[in-house]
């Protein structure tokens, strides 16, 4: 005779399976601003769009893509040179890289990619990585993954995370594990990869490079539920 345990755990079984097949293969995407709406002024820094290269776009699969030049108002235009010496004592005086990669739906074995593939195979590589906090102008808290790259000449500071219902996720694997959760309680699989980056300019420690990054990160966050849907 069948314990009630193991009933339990067929229905429990059953349900599952047609709570999938009622919802299909489509996914619920909640409505969002185009990711082009978002300002083009962020606290100090103006900004310039950087069209991507069609190779690039193919690799990067059915998204919706930013990639912008973001520079110090105060200079007046646009830095010429990324390497150009900064003011001293001014983290704020350099650019900063900012790429937002948003993915409505992954359901099709449509995947992020990790920076952490793609810098590699762009000539870059790490020369230390590790995690660190940014902080909104309401205190919340947001980890995100923190990286030194180098190509041999030059030097950049690079942070990324994920984008998912309202989470920063630092980790790849963390990111992949909330997708497939999502998917099941939410029917939802979008999410984004965000990427801000700065060269560590001529005369400039690569911790002036890290404060610049994470000002215009504090900055930037609470600019992007309306982009990036919670």
């Amino acid at each position: 005779m069948r314990s009630p345990r193991f009933w339990v755990v067929v229905l429990l079984l059953l349900s599952a399976s047609l709570l999938l097949h009622l919802r299909g293969d489509v996914d619920r995407v909640p409505p969002s601003q185009p990711l082009s709406n978002l300002p083009e002024t962020i606290g100090d820094w103006s900004s310039t769009d950087i069209a991507l290269d069609p190779a690039v776009l193919e690799v990067l699969g059915k998204g919706v893509f930013l990639n912008r030049l973001y520079s110090p108002v105060s200079s007046g235009v646009m830095s010429a040179s990324p390497l150009a010496a900064p003011a001293p004592g001014d983290e704020k005086s350099g650019p900063i890289g900012l790429f937002i990669g948003y993915f409505p739906t992954q359901r099709t074995g449509q995947a992020i990619h990790s920076p952490q593939n793609c810098l590699p195979g762009a000539g870059w590589t790490f020369e230390s990585k590790g995690v660190t906090d940014l902080i909104d102008p309401s205190g919340k808290q947001y980890r995100v993954g923190e990286y030194l790259i180098s190509d041999g000449k030059t030097h950049q500071e690079v942070l990324y995370w994920y984008r998912s219902h309202g989470r920063s996720i630092a980790n790849d694997y963390a990111a992949k594990f909330y997708m497939l959760a999502d998917s099941i309680r939410y029917n939802r699989t979008d999410a984004a990869l965000i990427r801000v980056i700065t060269p560590v300019q001529t005369g400039e420690d690569a911790h002036d490079a890290h404060l610049r990054a994470v000002a215009f990160a504090d900055t930037m966050v609470p600019l992007l539920p309306p982009y990036i849907p919670d």
